[in-house]
């Protein structure tokens, strides 16, 4: 095909697609309270990451983000602001740019300079950053989105791919768009999340802006030698060890009037079959209150995973989001203007904003398809800060290599130091980096 019949089928393309209806989508129960808290202090952002092995070429980045952002539906939206609710629309604006690393991550998307969209894709050296308003997905939805990215960029940064497989998605990826909660919610829950206030960590800050992010690479091998021995999970482990930490390092090993609370997001998928790309998680407490005595490491991890085992059930976590999905729903609150819901969410919000010391979420193990693997050495992942919650914990899994990633806006990290010293002296191997910041 020349150029010039090229050039005509793009615009046939064009006008045959601004004559059909635009699609619009409602938010998902828990995307309903992101654009309501959210701005250039609280950005609910999150950000996946993958190292290549090679350099990454910009303009084969921004073709292939070109190429894959039509395929998903979820991602290829605007925010719109209606009488009653936030809604979703269609955006036909071209793919944002694509750009280099230069400022701290997890700042604010600004839709207006942005395309309209809701996401950034940025580079730097060998890796491919992807920056997510959490109003669109969670992380696994993210990850789905990121995989064929880099599938696609592969293709066209190597023929050799490209000679054995199609540009058309993965077999294992999913575009389902369906509202989880609302299809799997149960009536007659009321119980919500935690109110009552936790222990929050209050350590010297970093300079307004900066944002500092430490990786510790822990061998997978080891680590589940460690927790067979201690007879938990590894994730029972790893919220286990840094509530070890807080109280070490914050509390001194001294009894607290308030609880170290862990909020440890749940991916609901495997429990109610499926397959959405829309948010579908909730969250659950895992509690230890100091009270008394001086606690072991084995105290500590005993506590953690029978609070984390009791809730973490399928009849536990249909509850836990059929009460907001219920709320939701209320006829008299469907009808009450969007204005007077922002006042009410945002006063809720902060109610419960102080009832966690931390986050830590598991974004899971990523398995690749066989034919990208020697192209990719590495994923991260990390959260932006949110209200009372200036420390927080990501894991990443991918091959033989868990990567635990604090994102915090303290100048003192004697949190994260003993949180690795802990998994160290268990006689696991931790390698450690950071974003900089903690440089001097």
């Amino acid at each position: 095909m020349g150029k010039k019949e090229e050039k005509k089928t793009k615009k046939q393309e064009i006008k045959a697609a601004s004559k059909r209806p635009i699609r619009w989508d409602k938010l998902d129960n828990t995307a309903l309270i992101f654009p309501v808290i959210a701005g250039e202090g609280m950005t609910n952002t999150y950000r996946i990451s993958v190292e290549l092995n090679e350099e990454i070429k910009p303009a084969l980045l921004q073709e292939a983000l070109d190429i894959v952002l039509p395929k998903f539906n979820v991602f290829n939206v605007r925010l719109r602001m209606g009488v009653f609710w936030y809604f979703f629309e269609e955006n036909n604006k071209p793919a944002p740019r694509v750009t280099e690393e230069e400022l701290f991550p997890c700042r604010y998307i600004q839709p207006n300079k942005n395309n309209s969209y809701l996401f950034h894709v940025s580079y730097y050296k060998k890796r491919i950053n992807l920056e997510v308003f959490h109003v669109l997905t969670d992380g696994m939805g993210g990850m789905t989105f990121m995989k064929e990215l880099i599938y696609q960029y592969l293709r066209l940064a190597h023929p050799e791919i490209r000679a054995q497989v199609s540009d058309k998605l993965s077999d294992t990826t999913s575009l389902n768009t369906e509202d989880s909660f609302e299809k799997n919610y149960k009536k007659g829950f009321k119980r919500g999340y935690e109110t009552a206030k936790a222990y929050l960590i209050k350590l010297k800050k970093l300079p307004k802006g900066e944002f500092g992010v430490m990786h510790g690479l822990i061998n997978i091998p080891e680590l589940k030698v460690v927790t067979k021995k201690y007879g938990v999970s590894i994730n029972e482990y790893l919220v286990a060890v840094f509530a070890w930490a807080t109280y070490v390092q914050c509390l001194h090993k001294e009894p607290s009037k308030k609880p170290i609370r862990i909020a440890v997001p749940v991916n609901l998928r495997p429990y109610f079959n499926s397959n959405t790309t829309k948010n579908f998680f909730t969250m659950v407490s895992a509690e230890f209150h100091p009270t008394e005595k001086e606690y072991t490491f084995e105290d500590v991890l005993a506590i953690i995973q029978k609070s984390l085992k009791s809730q973490i059930t399928k009849e536990n976590l249909e509850e836990l989001f059929s009460a907001t999905v219920s709320n939701q729903k209320n006829k008299f609150l469907r009808m009450v203007p969007l204005v007077i819901k922002n006042l009410v969410m945002r006063f809720v919000y902060n109610r419960s904003a102080l009832a966690h010391t931390t986050t830590i979420t598991n974004v899971g193990f990523v398995k690749l398809d066989p034919i990208y693997e020697p192209y990719v050495k590495m994923f991260r992942s990390f959260i932006a800060m949110s209200k009372g919650q200036s420390l927080k914990g990501t894991v990443n899994s991918y091959q033989d290599t868990l990567v635990f990633t604090f994102s915090s806006i303290f100048s003192d990290t004697s949190v994260q130091k003993e949180f690795f010293r802990k998994i160290a002296e268990d006689g696991v191997t931790v390698q450690i980096e950071t974003n900089g910041v903690y440089y001097e």
